[in-house]
């Protein structure tokens, strides 16, 4: 903590410099010169992407070098973002000259970019996140973990092989009050937990759409990737005249809706309560309303209940309010990130007055931790943590199997939504149980030359 405010003073004073030689010295730029900043890269210059690579360029241990998309638009007014940024921040209109790149795996060939940042669609999660850590990059990727289960496990799987850092974007753990609700549970403090119930919206139908142009500046091809061919419409992928949501987070093509959008956050928030990061529940099943007609095809309102191996069921749907509540014999604990917005279009109905943390007794958020009792991983920022870890090459908060498991729970939960039936699930296998219909699930064709498919591992 003492560390990220020094540099956070740091970067103010730098800031507030006018006139700059040509050399910067460290006392104006911070601790660290160019020479010893991590050098990152940035693949998808979109809506989620601009905050997140906002809030790593904040610390000083990092310098963003190079951008990556398939959108010249988009990649050219995030190298103007990048550039502007470090211009002001400096006082050196020429501090940095950002290379950009239509394809990212030219930037992965660059031996001088140490780490990257994906904040791309949710189809283009995996195929470059492991690219990367193929090509020794540490890695920030933003959630969902994987469009699929068996892409997750193959995710997973080379990252740990490859060794680099990956620190998934589920940035609630680096909110105080999730970790606190999660250590008061671990520690018995509303007594034998049993039941978890998740606030979760759904998404509403969209309109027919008809085709339109590709714009010149769009490689669409590419952008479409692994998923199968369909006619362009701007509100499929994403606006073209700003950075408001984009259409394709309700298209089922591209993802799953929200049961992946916020319900990677809030299964890894609840795991992280229920001790099961590293496991899975063993049946799960769903029923949920899907649009009849319309572009936009992901879940609206649903219900799901997923049991687990330890006795906790845990139950999601948009009748509870958005968040995690944890109920044990003793009482409960209810958590959420409070008035808190990602965007102004958030499908999020905001309460008057909410709690970020609450529970049955307020002497449950008093209770003290004691030296001998559960403590869980403390991070202030997801973005310094990562940073940090690359460092130390110690474990970030949010690890890529963490990271597939709850996505894991998410994508099991959307099958039987589609299936409509209860399903076993086996999490040490990764497997339904007697089950081929849900099994072929687990995975999607994929169109050539793009998707996991085609790595060469």
């Amino acid at each position: 903590m003492k560390r990220r405010i020094f540099i956070s003073r740091t970067a103010q004073a730098a800031a507030g410099s006018l006139i700059l030689p040509t050399i910067i010295p460290s006392s104006v730029i911070g601790r660290n010169p160019p020479s010893e900043k991590i050098n990152i890269g940035w693949i998808g210059c979109g809506r989620q992407g601009r905050g997140d690579i906002m809030g790593t360029m904040r610390f000083d241990t990092a310098m963003v070098v190079a951008a990556a998309d398939v959108d010249s638009k988009r990649m050219a007014l995030g190298k103007q973002m990048v550039e502007g940024f470090y211009s002001k921040k400096t006082g050196n209109s020429n501090y940095v000259n950002v290379k950009t790149y239509d394809d990212y795996k030219e930037m992965l060939l660059d031996k001088s970019i140490d780490a990257v940042m994906i904040t791309t669609p949710d189809h283009w999660h995996s195929q470059p996140a492991a690219e990367a850590a193929l090509a020794g990059k540490d890695i920030y990727l933003e959630k969902p973990t994987s469009l699929t289960i068996t892409e997750g496990r193959l995710l997973s799987d080379v990252v740990k092989k490859s060794k680099v850092i990956l620190q998934v974007g589920t940035q609630q753990r680096s909110s105080p009050q999730w970790r606190i609700a999660a250590e008061l549970v671990r520690n018995g403090r509303i007594g034998k937990l049993h039941t978890v119930k998740i606030g979760l919206p759904g998404d509403p139908a969209g309109p027919e759409a008809p085709e339109m142009p590709v714009p010149k500046n769009l490689n669409y091809d590419m952008w479409l990737g692994s998923t199968p061919e369909v006619y362009y419409t701007e509100i499929r992928v994403h606006p073209q005249n700003d950075f408001g949501r984009p259409g394709w987070l309700r298209c089922e093509q591209f993802g799953a809706g929200m049961i992946t959008g916020w319900g990677q956050h809030h299964f890894d928030s609840a795991a992280w309560g229920m001790d099961t990061e590293l496991t899975g529940p063993v049946s799960i099943e769903a029923v949920a309303q899907f649009p009849k007609a319309g572009l936009w095809d992901v879940h609206g309102d649903f219900m799901s209940i997923a049991e687990y191996a330890n006795g906790v069921t845990q139950l999601t749907s948009g009748n509870y309010p958005n968040g995690v509540r944890y109920e044990g014999t003793d009482g409960w604990i209810f958590v959420t990130r409070g008035n808190y917005r990602a965007t102004d279009s958030d499908p999020i109905v905001q309460a008057a007055n909410t709690k970020a943390l609450d529970a049955s007794d307020p002497k449950i958020l008093s209770s003290v931790i004691g030296p001998n009792e559960i403590h869980l991983y403390e991070s202030s920022d997801q973005a310094g943590n990562w940073l940090d870890c690359i460092k130390s090459r110690k474990e970030p908060i949010s690890p890529v199997e963490i990271g597939h498991r709850a996505c894991t729970v998410c994508l099991v939960t959307h099958i039987a939504m589609k299936l409509g039936r209860k399903l076993k699930w086996n999490p040490d296998t990764e497997k339904f149980v007697g089950d081929d219909e849900a099994n072929s699930l687990l995975s999607r064709p994929q169109r050539a030359p793009y998707g996991t498919n085609y790595i060469k591992l």
